[in-house]
């Protein structure tokens, strides 16, 4: 297992190498001049040269990027071109509220997914199994944003149950210690903030996780049935076991490594930034952060943030690999 986890450490190397290359040469060739748009469109020719001289940007593109790895490699990914905050202070304020949303959106997929999963696996072609999957494949086709309105249309304006932007009512005081608002209101006692703060999570939350929802929903009736036709569950059921004892102590885990996978890729995928949702619902994460960075050709701040996606999720990935383990005794690392 140790010489796994070395090897699996080491393969991340050249994929962050090859994800900032590929990032770094994207965002630079993007239209656009980050000097003008931070001087403004009446700046001069002379003021421009000169910013473009401070941060490196009249440099080929190749000095750039070897630039930005030696401050990288010494813990240093810059600053913002238009803040002039460092990147990672920004990363640092926003990537609380990204967790906390795609930790709410997993908790909504995998609770929905993996039961509804397991009720159309048990119940294979009847009227639930359709229904099912209709709703399945329904959420999988569903573009994130068109959901998020819709769901601030229904429930935020037409019905007012819940709101439809933000993290927290800007009535309700609250105190930051970890940065993660839901866990900051418990530390504190802060009831009031718990509330609010949960309430503000619902609707993105949702919005972000009907997709793995529906996918979840999908693998864990694929696993469900292929495990339900194994000899070792005849045989179970020829010793007399009830039908519920079967599936709940013996089926269920048998099949759950393939759900752990999409479960896995989905989180980190959620976890490196879930802009479409947090455009919408105007949710300071990483995601907007970034739309905000693109459109004012904040380089420093754009390569931050995509290195910091593909951290999170190659180690997301490992750490996935890594439960097999735990849910199937019979996987082995060498």
């Amino acid at each position: 297992m140790k010489w796994y986890i070395i090897k699996r450490l080491l393969q991340i190397i050249p994929v962050i190498l090859g994800v900032t290359i590929i990032a770094f040469a994207l965002i630079h060739l993007a239209p656009g001049d980050p000097a003008r748009n931070m001087l403004g469109q009446h700046a001069t020719q002379q003021e421009i040269d000169q910013i473009r001289e401070k941060y490196g940007l009249d440099k080929p593109l190749y000095v750039q990027y070897f630039i930005w790895l030696g401050d990288v490699l010494h813990g240093d990914l810059g600053r913002s071109i238009l803040s002039h905050e460092q990147v990672v202070v920004e990363i640092s304020d926003r990537f609380p509220n990204t967790i906390e949303l795609a930790i709410a959106a997993m908790i909504f997929a995998i609770l929905i997914g993996v039961v509804a999963g397991i009720i159309s696996a048990t119940k294979q072609y009847s009227a639930t199994d359709y229904t099912v999957m209709g709703i399945a494949l329904f959420g999988i086709s569903m573009p994130v944003f068109w959901l998020g309105i819709m769901l601030m249309m229904i429930f935020g304006i037409f019905l007012g149950w819940l709101p439809i932007g933000g993290r927290i009512d800007l009535l309700i005081p609250f105190h930051r210690v970890t940065g993660l608002m839901v866990l900051d209101s418990i530390i504190t006692g802060n009831g009031a903030a718990l509330i609010s703060v949960l309430r503000h999570l619902i609707l993105p939350g949702i919005a972000l996780g009907t997709i793995p929802m529906a996918i979840i929903a999908r693998t864990t009736r694929s696993s469900m049935l292929e495990v339900l036709r194994q000899d070792f569950i005849r045989t179970e059921r020829a010793k007399g076991l009830s039908e519920r004892k079967v599936i709940y102590k013996h089926a269920i885990r048998n099949a759950m490594v393939p759900v752990v996978t999409v479960i896995g890729m989905n989180f980190g995928l959620l976890l490196s930034g879930a802009i479409l949702t947090e455009t919408v619902f105007s949710w300071p994460g990483v995601g907007r952060l970034v739309v905000d960075s693109v459109y004012a050709r904040d380089y420093p701040l754009v390569i931050g943030c995509i290195l910091v996606f593909a951290l999170v999720f190659v180690i997301v990935n490992l750490i996935t690999d890594l439960l097999y383990t735990y849910i199937d005794p019979r996987i082995h690392y060498e």
